[in-house]
């Protein structure tokens, strides 16, 4: 059996020693003030936490802690997950919670030296965010079952993931209030709190009309409830069943449902904007990226995809 499937981490990590309680306090404290420096989204600073309770569960076992590791345990720890099939990217995220940490107990004098300063980070490579095509976008709208007051509530969530290219956590996230329908526009709020006006488009919009008139009424079951989108019992849907809804849909749409997620609609918004003439900075917009270089990535999508019309299409392709 393969060492570096999701699964295999999974357990790995579950089997993996518990950061003893003395170090849990000390990187709550730490997240504290990290938060209230940088104001950093709740899921950023949930990775943070787990990165670094791995780390001095590890270490624990090497009768050392955070404030006392040098720079070989924290390269040993590297390395051994490296061995184990992590990912760079995984490997990478560690390392920029590893530098975090360290920076701020350095600033506050908790440590005289940084022994996270010298490792190397992994070397990525650019992946293109995958996109799926135009017609495979509409036969998944065109899934949900529209008899059904879950039907139409996907349909409605999926019209507006596609319209307005949210991550998947602000739209599970969205309340009631979000939408003004007279506008046309809702108001999310993303990561480290920062909120941006989008656009929902008229087809998104007319599933919402239907959803809030129709269908919300039956889910919230006649008593008042904050999320815009309700599950069977009135509550919030999560992100893992949104995720497990993307791949239903998939599914019976006829679209492979490994090739299908819910970040994968929001770089189809953003690669088929791009590939109807949408402007870079106004892309950048929507998303919702602090910086355009994150944005940049869809500019290498739409160039690949160039490339395969013309090798498709041309006599000498």
């Amino acid at each position: 059996m393969s060492l570096g499937t999701a699964t295999d981490r999974r357990l790995r990590a579950r089997a993996a020693p518990a950061a003893p309680v003395v170090e849990q306090a000390r990187i709550a404290d730490f997240l504290e003030r990290l938060w209230a420096e940088q104001g950093l989204a709740r899921l950023s600073l949930e990775c943070y936490r787990r990165d670094l309770e791995a780390v001095a569960g590890w270490l624990s076992g090497r009768s050392t802690d955070l404030l006392h590791a040098q720079a070989q345990d924290l390269h040993d720890y590297l390395a051994e997950r490296s061995s184990k099939h992590y990912a760079p990217r995984s490997n990478a995220r560690l390392l920029s919670s590893l530098r975090a940490f360290y920076a701020q107990q350095l600033r506050r004098g908790e440590i005289a030296r940084d022994p996270a300063a010298a490792l190397a980070s992994p070397k990525l490579g650019r992946s293109l965010p995958k996109a799926l095509s135009e017609s495979q976008i509409e036969a998944l709208l065109l899934a949900p079952d529209l008899v059904t007051p879950m039907g139409l509530r996907d349909r409605a969530m999926m019209e507006l993931m596609y319209a307005t290219g949210l991550r998947v956590s602000e739209l599970v996230g969205l309340p009631a209030l979000a939408v003004n329908m007279r506008q046309g526009v809702l108001r999310v709020s993303g990561k480290g709190g920062k909120e941006r006006l989008l656009p929902i488009g008229e087809e998104s919009q007319h599933w919402l009309e239907r959803y809030l008139a129709e269908s919300r009424p039956a889910l919230a079951g006649g008593k008042p409830r904050s999320p815009l989108f309700l599950g069977r019992r009135g509550a919030a849907l999560s992100r893992q069943q949104f995720w497990n809804l993307v791949k239903a849909l998939a599914r019976r749409a006829g679209i492979d449902p490994g090739k299908v997620s819910p970040h994968g609609l929001r770089h189809s918004f953003a690669t088929h904007l791009l590939n109807h003439g949408a402007d870079l900075r106004v892309l950048q917009m929507l998303l919702g990226h602090s910086s355009l270089s994150t944005t940049q990535i869809y500019t290498l999508v739409a160039r690949e995809g160039l490339k395969r019309l013309h090798a498709q299409h041309h006599p000498r392709g």
